[in-house]
């Protein structure tokens, strides 16, 4: 009977584990994030980034609700720049297993008996939100997100939501005095 009640959970565990992100942030520590209070994004920067128009939508809306729910307003005049960079890396995974029978000296012996390999393909995703001082041009905090891509077209906006809360929940660093 236990085991129904750790068979749920232990599904979620791992259907949570697969969909995360992991994050890195950087930040001058010399910066009083707190007089920031608008944004509005570093054009130029995000033209030049190598995705789809839709997957560079996707990402700009999931920044604005983000920045938006931590009080943040756009502004013509902002205290911040946002830019962002992705890009893809593909994983090609090979696991072998020997399942045979048959180490051990003598003729015969042959450590390749029943043994199979497995290929898995897949694609990782990485995002990288810049902040930059409006007014001094020098950029004051980074986020980098690494996770699983999907190809699911109905998939795409909540993995991409994931990607950009994940790296925005570090912001503003905790200071540590």
């Amino acid at each position: 009977m236990k085991t129904f009640r750790i068979l749920p959970l232990l599904l979620l565990l791992i259907t949570v584990s697969c969909a995360s992100v992991q994050v890195n942030t950087d930040y001058d520590k010399s910066v009083d994030f707190s007089k920031y209070k608008t944004f509005a994004y570093y054009k130029t920067g995000i033209d030049k980034v190598e995705i789809s128009d839709l997957d560079k939508k996707r990402i700009l809306r999931s920044i604005d609700a983000a920045l938006l729910a931590k009080g943040f307003t756009k502004s013509d005049h902002p205290d911040l720049l946002v830019n962002i960079n992705a890009k893809a890396e593909k994983n090609v995974n090979v696991n072998q297993f020997y399942s045979g029978w048959g180490y051990g000296w003598g003729p015969g012996w042959s450590p390749y008996w029943g043994g199979y390999y497995s290929v898995n393909n897949s694609t990782d995703g990485i995002l990288t939100i810049d902040l930059i001082d409006a007014e001094k041009k020098e950029l004051i905090w980074q986020g980098t997100g690494v996770g699983y891509l999907t190809k699911n077209i109905d998939k795409k906006d909540e993995v991409i939501n994931n990607f950009v809360t994940q790296i925005l929940l570090q912001y503003p660093p905790s200071v540590k005095k």
